[in-house]
């Protein structure tokens, strides 16, 4: 029994704790809802409270590790104008899939019609938050203070910072060389405290499917099945066929290897349904099993956790549509070229902001002079689709990496071949410690 549980990956591990925690969740809501003790000690209590330090375990490494490996990969780079040519490919390679992304959702909701027939007119209220200007999140991008940005978790600052200190490391010299094999000590010991993690991962992922499946109930999905479908298999659709297309087109590598060893990473972001939270996943998935080097990885993950959102582009395209059906509103071509700019460019101007998902689509309907009060239909299956978005999030943010590393000349092809590459390293033998 102990042979076959060491043989288990940590892969496996993760997607069976996920899918016993959905079917305990099913099970106690079906069941056990009305009994006191287990609403109180097991739902509210243990798997309420061993999720959220879950949670927040993985938050922890999320600045250290951005820092610490941007600094690393930047200091490496021989030519500083290499920065900007990575720079270059990999926001327009986010941009150009988020607008394919967006354009694929209202192609699909225009074809499926999810809001024809729908009653709108019990729908509650809902307060759009102001989303920032595109000028001033550029602006804000540059910390004035990069030790309250990073207690502040900005993700955009930190990774403005660690490239300005990542370039200064690289130009001084001798200082520079044995500040960067700190950074690169740090680095390791970062790494591994990822690799502990992820060991327990199994157990924190049951917690979060436990709680989150006790309160989910079918009735709000049957109420929005239409819009549920279409947007779940546009999502789908976006994530195996427009990314494998362009993963096959642009480095000629199987897309199949790459979504084998994307497991992991796609199983806690689905389970987290946090970019930001699964970057210590993202990256570890990045360099130990797709073969991609740190000094690509530590850039294009950190930046498209933040920036890339092919998953609430899809959201916001099949919402616009499902609301402009429901409420018997015509959208002209004009209109959906609208759409399609509209949330490119916010995916990158609300960057960062709380509730940035809703923060879009409210800019995107009052672009297009629609209710913004349509959106309060579609929140009580929100949570469920925003599992799958982050899931689709992320693979387009690796996507992306090795896309950009390919043409780089930074990517460890041997290492993406490798079915058992970065298995032992996940590896974590605490009698180590005693020796």
């Amino acid at each position: 029994m102990t042979n076959e549980k060491q043989k288990m990956s940590l892969t496996k591990r993760v997607i069976l704790g996920m899918f016993m925690g959905i079917a305990t969740g099913f099970l106690i809501r079906t069941f056990l809802s009305d009994i006191n003790f287990v609403n109180e000690y097991i739902v509210h209590g243990l798997f309420d409270v061993a999720g959220k330090i879950f949670i927040a375990s993985l938050k922890m490494l999320v600045v250290p590790l951005i820092f610490v490996s941007l600094v690393c990969g930047t200091s490496s780079l021989k030519d500083i104008s290499t920065l900007g040519r990575l720079g270059g490919k990999t926001i327009a390679f986010y941009l150009v899939t988020t607008a394919i992304a967006i354009t694929l959702a209202i192609i699909m909701g225009n074809i499926f019609e999810p809001g024809v027939g729908v009653d709108l007119t019990a729908a509650t209220t809902f307060a759009s938050k102001e989303a920032p200007s595109l000028g001033s999140v550029i602006v804000n991008m540059f910390p004035t203070n990069p030790i309250s940005s990073m207690a502040e978790g900005n993700t955009l600052q930190i990774i403005v910072f660690a490239i300005l200190f990542g370039i200064a490391v690289s130009s001084a010299g001798k200082s520079g060389d044995r500040i960067a094999a700190v950074f690169s000590d740090l680095n390791d010991v970062i790494m591994k405290l990822v690799v502990m993690l992820m060991n327990i991962a199994p157990y924190g992922v049951f917690f979060l499917m436990a709680k989150l499946f006790t309160g989910i109930g079918l009735d709000a999905i049957v109420n929005l099945l239409s819009y549920f479908l279409v947007l779940s298999s546009t999502l789908l659709l976006h994530g195996f066929i427009t990314y494998g297309l362009l993963f096959k087109g642009f480095t000629g590598l199987n897309p199949l290897t790459f979504l084998k060893k994307m497991e992991t990473a796609i199983t806690f972001a689905f389970s987290t349904a946090s970019s930001n939270a699964t970057i210590p996943v993202t990256l570890e998935t990045a360099t130990k099993h797709l073969g991609v080097k740190n000094k690509i990885a530590s850039f294009t993950v950190p930046l498209g956790a933040t920036i890339n959102m092919d998953g609430t582009a899809i959201m916001q395209g099949v919402a616009t549509v499902f609301i402009a059906q429901a409420f018997n509103i015509d959208l002209t071509m004009g209109d959906y070229a609208a759409v399609i700019v509209t949330a490119t460019l916010a995916s990158v101007g609300t960057a960062g902001v709380p509730g940035v998902g809703l923060i879009m689509l409210a800019m995107v309907l009052n672009q297009v002079g629609l209710p913004v009060e349509g959106i309060a239909m579609i929140m009580g299956v929100d949570r469920l689709l925003d599992m799958i978005r982050t899931a689709v999030n992320i693979t387009g943010d690796c996507v992306v990496t090795c896309i950009v590393a390919k043409s780089e000349g930074e990517m460890d092809l041997d290492t993406f071949n490798d079915p058992e590459a970065g298995n032992k390293d996940e590896e974590l033998h605490l009698h180590h410690l005693k020796e």
